[in-house]
């Protein structure tokens, strides 16, 4: 079948999809359009023969996310969008992507080249558009696929100018073969050379630093500084309480400090990097602008074992980590009513082993760092997060696809902010053919912007400002809410009743109201912070 200028659309489309397929893709996410009918029907042909799962969403930005989402947990996705505006939308799950070294593949329909810069309508510049950061791969005949590197480690854009006939006239499309479901992944086995005795040394944990850090501290002695969204927070290295015993006599002691994946989430671990008379040692990890601070020395691999100077070094970071993890409980025990922080405990405790959970950006992924105990090594518990930008664009849909992408989960929890929460509500409308998860959406509402309470900008001097433009109050019914997209809601406002709602999922995807006090964040912050001064 030939088009005006070349091969139809309707063959390239199903070459597209059968390249898909054959590198390993296993879940495609396909948004509705004219200008990529010829992508979209033929995924639709490839899974009714078994090579993939197929996923429609309405919006691109809450696609884009949903396929982040299924390849964070080591599935292979694609998303495909019609041309003009609906490729922008994926802009914000894109750079994610690149940014935290998820290789996503991202297909746009595309006009064939006669009709560029005539202003036909839906057209504007596509190669390109998502900037330096990821490749694009422009195709308009068959061979050009072979220059897409399916399997790369990061983003690729696959722009496909697809000519019409845009729909199937009755012949058949290529078979495809069955899925194949790819296994999670495995960290290779590296055993480095060991670093130099004498420094007294921690082990810096960032997102998807991965097992290797938790190994390196145990194997050394080392006090781990691990991100919840690390993979490396179990066992008796890791500190609960980092974030603000760095502020301690303790952490001023620090001499060496060794990164794994990708730190985002404290100051105080920010500091500590940019310290001069602290040596810093960093394993790159996957993604754009890996963590290489000025002055930090990179290694190829994570270093071996190497026998600490001071032997008292970690036994003295878990004991103050202990006590002090005593005294935040207590006080957070005498708080009236429901804080974050105790919103989040009750989602830590309510986990059990080889269960998931998806954390949103600002407040609530730092109220867990404070919380969260060290889990036992060998839960095999997943925790993930967006920290390539840390942006709360898209959680709802990345918690969904994680939750799609992970069906032996004992346990699917998601935990967001209302401001998150209300940023991708759109993608609780999913479509009555549309596979649904077994998620619990836990949401903090505080009615507003909590996070910036605790920066300068909630400071008392900018309080007449504060609320319009920081604090943001939006007042939405979010029970309304999900009642219109039919989504099963619960409004608590106490610990036991958060634990009972915890404790007794319905399944399918439902939401947990947890309404929270925003006017007493800041001061109780800074309560918790003074508990680690003498």
């Amino acid at each position: 079948m030939s088009g005006i200028g070349g091969i139809s659309g309707v063959d390239l489309g199903a070459a597209v999809v059968a390249r898909l397929v054959a590198s390993a893709v296993d879940e495609v996410v396909v948004c509705p359009g004219s200008r990529n009918a010829p992508l979209t029907m033929a995924a639709w042909a490839a899974e009714q023969a078994g090579g993939i799962r197929l996923h429609t969403r309405i919006d691109e930005r809450g696609g884009g996310f949903l396929a982040l989402g299924l390849t964070k947990v080591h599935a292979r996705a694609a998303v495909i969008c019609t041309s003009g505006t609906a490729v922008a939308n994926l802009h914000p799950a894109v750079l994610e992507a690149a940014h935290a070294g998820v290789p996503l593949v991202v297909v746009s329909a595309d006009r064939p080249a006669r009709m560029r810069a005539t202003g036909a309508n839906q057209t504007t510049d596509q190669v390109g558009i998502f900037g330096p950061l990821v490749p694009t791969y422009d195709v308009a005949e068959l061979a050009d696929l072979d220059a897409v590197p399916w399997d790369a480690r990061g983003p690729v854009h696959v722009n496909v100018r697809l000519d019409e006939p845009l729909v199937p006239d009755g012949s058949s499309y290529p078979s495809f073969p069955p899925r194949i479901r790819q296994e999670g992944g495995r960290s290779p086995r590296y055993d480095g050379p060991g670093l130099p005795r004498g420094p007294r040394t921690v082990v810096v944990a960032g997102d998807d630093a991965g097992p290797w850090a938790r190994l390196l501290a145990e194997r050394s002695g080392w006090p781990l500084l691990a991100e919840p969204s690390s993979g490396a927070r179990r066992g008796a290295n890791a500190m609960r309480t980092y974030r603000l015993l760095l502020a301690t006599e303790l952490g001023a002691q620090v001499e060496r400090v060794v990164v794994l994946g990708r730190p985002t989430l404290s100051r105080p671990v920010t500091r500590l990097l940019a310290r001069e008379d602290v040596e810093v040692l960093v394993v790159p990890g996957p993604g754009v602008w890996p963590v290489r601070p000025p002055g930090s020395i990179t290694l190829e691999g994570p270093p071996g074992a190497s026998e600490p100077e001071h032997a008292d070094w970690l036994e003295r970071w878990q004991q103050a980590d202990r006590e002090l993890g005593r005294r935040i409980d207590r006080l957070l025990a005498e708080q009236p009513g429901l804080t974050p922080y105790a919103v989040a405990a009750a989602v830590t405790a309510a986990l059990p082993a080889e269960s998931l959970l998806v954390i949103g950006a600002s407040s609530p992924i730092r109220d867990l760092d404070i919380v969260e105990p060290p889990a036992p090594v060998g839960e095999r518990r997943k925790v993930i997060a967006n920290r390539g930008l840390a942006g709360i664009d898209g959680t709802i849909s990345t918690a969904i696809g994680a939750a799609l992408g992970r069906p032996e989960s004992s346990r699917a929890i998601a935990l967001m902010g209302d401001v998150t929460f209300l940023h991708d509500q759109s993608s609780l409308v999913l479509g009555p053919d549309e596979v649904r998860p077994d998620l619990t959406i836990v949401v903090v509402n505080d009615d507003g912007g909590a996070i910036f309470s605790m920066l300068e900008q909630g400071a008392p001097e900018h309080a007449a400002s504060f609320e319009r433009l920081f604090g943001t109050p939006h007042g939405v019914d979010l029970g309304a809410l999900c009642a219109a997209t039919r989504t099963p809601h619960l409004r608590v406002t106490s610990r036991p009743e958060l634990d009972q709602a915890l404790a007794s999922p319905n399944g399918g995807i439902e939401v947990v109201e947890a309404v929270v006090d925003r006017s007493t964040r800041r001061d109780l912050d800074a309560r918790i912070r003074a508990l680690a001064t003498p």
